[in-house]
């Protein structure tokens, strides 16, 4: 069996938590598997290194940038693969070039467009447990790129991809996906599978738990996904094709969203068109959306993204431009949204019954989100998991 095993950055945050995971790691080998494991780097390395960086200098070249994050992962692998040998586990490290995951240019954010994995083939077949440096890539330039914040979580998925691997675990600090943050709602209740739809959407409107690029390559090359604790022996949670049988999955909050609205716009035919396609050329990705027939659009980005996103817009579109990024972007996620009409109308009773304002509400098959003041956030979530999951 071929497995591809991720360990978040708190799973090797320190001498013991490298040896735990190097255990599990010299576990799976040992039973005769085929082993690639992905590494994050370690604990808070990622932030001490930004830090260096912008001590000297605060407007460092993203490029630059990519240059030293990188090193927090190779670091890790190394340590991983030396870890390993000092138990008799053959093991090598590979960094971004060595794996052949090939990206877009876009350094800090880049997608993943190809991995060459001759060489995780080989030394496979050499008997090696293979630490991939996660993270990173290479882009058409031979420029190292990372992927972004949890992109260790793509890495791992596509690797599994490219290798048709027979599953791939994500080993991370909690024991699997919850119905909530349990920081937030204490009686959070862990699920036992979660659909590939809904773990998308449950990512992209918050959660943390997976980088929502991992779940995208999991859906489409069918991977099986299964995110698991590193410190206990506990059941995490699959992510599937088919999920459980539930109305709501979970509730994901976010207060990195900002809201842009445009009034007194001209009302003719292409003038929000006008809008979104300029947001789009700058690669600035927009959410909720409402537009009126009296000249009016509002939208929703993510807060780094609002400064960019009306600097683009505000040369270019007639208009009044306002901002507001003191909100929660709160979801509700279920695969039964669609099928129970009196869904709605709960959610709002819950919000209702909390005193609680909604700036902005929209709905999909498998999601509906509101658009609440950041400081009803937690509160709301609390209300909702009462409402729909607590019973």
């Amino acid at each position: 069996m071929l497995i591809v095993q991720k360990y978040g950055g708190s799973s090797v945050a320190d001498k013991a938590a490298v040896q735990n995971a190097a255990s599990r790691i010299a576990e799976s080998f040992r039973e005769g598997n085929k082993v690639v494991v992905v590494i994050s780097a370690q604990g808070n390395t990622t932030d001490e290194l930004l830090k260096y960086a912008s001590d000297m200098n605060p407007e460092a070249s993203e490029r630059e940038l990519d240059m030293i994050l990188s090193t927090g992962e190779q670091l890790s692998a190394a340590l991983m693969a030396i870890t390993l040998n000092a138990m008799n586990i053959p093991a090598i490290s590979l960094n971004a070039w060595q794996l052949g995951i090939v990206t877009t240019e876009n350094y800090g954010n880049a997608k993943i467009e190809a991995v060459c994995s001759e060489r995780i083939k080989e030394e496979l077949e050499k008997g090696n447990v293979v630490i991939a440096a996660g993270f990173q890539g290479i882009n058409k330039n031979g420029d190292i790129t990372t992927l972004g914040r949890g992109g260790s979580d793509t890495t791992a998925v596509a690797l599994a991809a490219a290798l048709e691997a027979d599953k791939c675990e994500i080993y991370t600090d909690v024991d699997g996906v919850f119905t909530a943050d349990p920081r937030v709602v204490k009686d959070a209740v862990k699920l036992k599978s979660i659909s590939y739809e809904e773990m998308l959407d449950y990512t992209t409107m918050g959660a943390k738990v997976l980088h929502n690029r991992s779940v995208e390559l999991a859906k489409r090359y069918n991977v099986p996904l299964t995110v698991r604790s590193s410190f206990s022996k506990n059941e995490g949670t699959s992510v599937c094709a088919e999920g459980g049988h539930r109305v709501v999955s979970g509730i994901a909050s976010d207060k990195n969203t900002a809201l842009i609205s445009i009034t007194e716009m001209d009302n003719i035919p292409g003038a929000a068109n006008g809008v979104f396609s300029l947001l789009a050329k700058k690669g600035i990705s927009v959410d909720i959306i409402l537009c009126s027939g009296t000249g009016e659009i509002s939208f929703t980005v993510a807060k780094r993204d609002m400064k960019a996103a009306v600097e683009t817009i505000k040369g270019s579109v007639k208009g009044k431009i306002e901002t507001n990024d003191r909100l929660s972007k709160v979801s509700v996620i279920g695969a039964g949204l669609e099928t129970n009409p009196g869904v709605v109308s709960s959610l709002l009773e819950a919000i209702y019954e909390e005193n609680i304002n909604i700036e902005m509400i929209t709905t999909s098959e498998i999601k509906i989100s509101l658009l609440i003041d950041k400081n009803d956030g937690e509160r709301a979530v609390r209300a909702i998991h009462n409402k729909f999951i607590k019973r």
